[in-house]
């Protein structure tokens, strides 16, 4: 999940690597509709021994390089200072994976492009 993201996941450093890391993801959803590796992982938390520290390390990595990408666009001012780089990253870990959630759920894709959309749109400010 996370090298499907490459390379745009760990160069989140102007708006536009930002645009094309979302449609990288949303294309991924698109293409797979309601089948999620990550998620069917977490279906299977309780049943299966080490998925939870699969889980916790796969969303950790997640979260630091889109935190990284934050800090990246704070130091050249293109997101605002005052704006805490690792709650950035985990809403936006927990945006995504609600969208998912939807998906699997519905098919519809909708939630998961209007959670990333706000959420960037909250990090532009």
């Amino acid at each position: 999940m996370i090298e499907d993201q490459q390379p745009y996941l760990s160069a989140l450093d102007t708006w536009a690597d930002w645009e094309r890391w979302r449609e990288t993801v949303l294309a991924r959803y698109r293409a797979q509709g309601q089948q999620c590796p990550l998620g069917s992982l977490m279906s299977q938390l309780a049943e299966t021994p080490g998925a939870p520290e699969v889980i916790s390390a796969l969303i950790e990595r997640w979260r630091a390089e889109i935190e990284r990408g934050i800090r990246s666009m704070q130091a050249s001012g293109l997101i605002r200072a005052g704006l805490d780089p690792a709650r950035c990253a985990a809403a936006m870990i927990a945006g995504i994976q609600g969208g998912v959630l939807v998906l699997r759920s519905t098919g519809d894709l909708g939630h998961l492009e209007a959670s990333m959309e706000i959420l960037f749109d909250h990090l532009r400010g």
